[in-house]
């Protein structure tokens, strides 16, 4: 074992298992990014396999002070590709001018957080392959008219297609997390735009969700005001509306505005 010391405030539950850190990394084997970044690598189970790939130009970012000395010493190659940094606060583009692949075992605590910021990099991210909390990984794979479809689910499959590539449990962790992960793939698809006001297609995704229990007509209450509420759309559950739904919805209130 290495000697960092996994930190409950960072989430942190260090992957012990090459076998499947190894089909972490396979993952990534066919894509045509040179550029690759590991967010949290923690202990380097992930990073031990990746330097060894000569298809790829990597990098890492961790927070963790002890990991990233830890990781310093472990591969001293790395140099400048390692930064010690918060990915949250980091700006890819300032760094990153070609497509990227991210790859990571996420910390459970951030991980919407990481996904919201790889959805404002879209254009620059092409592939995201990660181990999650399954129960987020559900969600995010879920189709609509599912109950654990949500925000994450609506704004990650309006710009990428998730593939779910498998289960992990608890016991290949230190240490092991109470709940099962998943390992996803996300690849970006060919939308370039939405196709409506971006911001007001946030705001109606997550002002439905965050009231799911309601219908639109309801939940939308504070930005419908006087528009006509008597659309058959607005009779619905946030939960029952596609991608494409929210977009002709986000363009109706759009259009109905004076």
């Amino acid at each position: 074992m290495s000697a960092v010391r996994p930190k409950k405030s960072l989430g942190q539950h260090f992957l012990k298992d090459e076998n499947i850190a190894r089909k972490i990394v396979d993952a990534i084997s066919d894509l045509p990014q040179r550029k690759v970044l590991e967010i949290g690598p923690g202990t380097g189970v992930l990073t031990s396999l990746l330097i060894q790939r000569d298809d790829i130009d990597f990098y890492a970012i961790e927070v963790d002070p002890e990991a990233y000395e830890y990781l310093s010493t472990a591969h001293p190659s790395l140099g400048d590709h390692l930064m010690l940094k918060n990915f949250l606060k980091l700006d890819l583009k300032e760094i990153f001018t070609e497509p990227l692949t991210i790859i990571g075992n996420f910390p459970y605590n951030i991980s919407s957080q990481i996904f919201f910021k790889v959805l404002e990099n879209r254009d620059l991210v092409k592939d995201v392959v990660c181990m999650i909390q399954k129960e987020v990984a559900d969600r995010i794979k879920a189709s609509h008219g599912n109950k654990t479809y949500g925000i994450l689910s609506v704004f990650l499959q309006a710009f990428y297609d998730i593939d779910y590539l498998f289960t992990v449990g608890p016991k290949v962790f230190n240490p092991p997390p109470k709940v099962n992960s998943a390992v996803i793939h996300l690849k970006r698809n060919s939308r370039k735009e939405l196709g409506c006001d971006e911001t007001l297609f946030f705001r109606v995704v997550k002002l439905g969700f965050n009231q799911r229990r309601k219908t639109l007509r309801n939940s939308l209450k504070s930005i419908l005001l006087n528009l006509p509420t008597d659309i058959e759309i607005l009779s619905k559950r946030p939960e029952q509306l596609s991608v494409e739904d929210f977009i002709s919805l986000t363009n109706f209130i759009d259009t109905q505005k004076v």
